[in-house]
């Protein structure tokens, strides 16, 4: 599967970084980040294509495997609300779809182990 890389503002750029300085996340998962932080493409907030995963933006996602859809909004952790599908930028799912666009596949270790999730839309208010 080729590498896409990540499009993303400069303050979700910044944002990304901090976290994964001070997170506890998996090892595969730290050192994907740390890698598509390095060859991430950085925009203004006004150019960040429409179709960009960022944060306060809504995404419709499919698990490869199962085909099972989600959507929910990208919010800062205190915003986080799972039953009005409000997900932290740093839960896992956040942050393995930021930076990515509509059409692009994401392989990401979960709990239940390493997943494939497409993502179908995305929308910016």
């Amino acid at each position: 599967m080729e590498t896409k890389s990540l499009s993303l503002s400069k303050s979700d750029f910044k944002l990304l970084k901090e976290h994964l300085e001070k997170s506890n996340m998996s090892a595969y998962n730290k050192e994907k980040l740390q890698a598509e932080l390095k060859s991430a493409t950085i925009y203004t907030e006004a150019e960040l294509p429409d179709d960009v995963v960022c944060l306060k933006s809504e995404a419709r996602i499919a698990n490869v495997k199962t085909g099972k859809e989600f959507t929910f909004t990208l919010v800062m952790p205190e915003e986080a609300n799972i039953k009005m599908q409000k997900v932290s930028v740093f839960a896992p799912i956040g942050i393995a779809l930021f930076g990515y666009r509509t059409g692009d596949s994401i392989n990401w270790e979960m709990p239940d182990g390493i997943q494939e999730f497409k993502i179908l839309a995305v929308n910016r208010p």
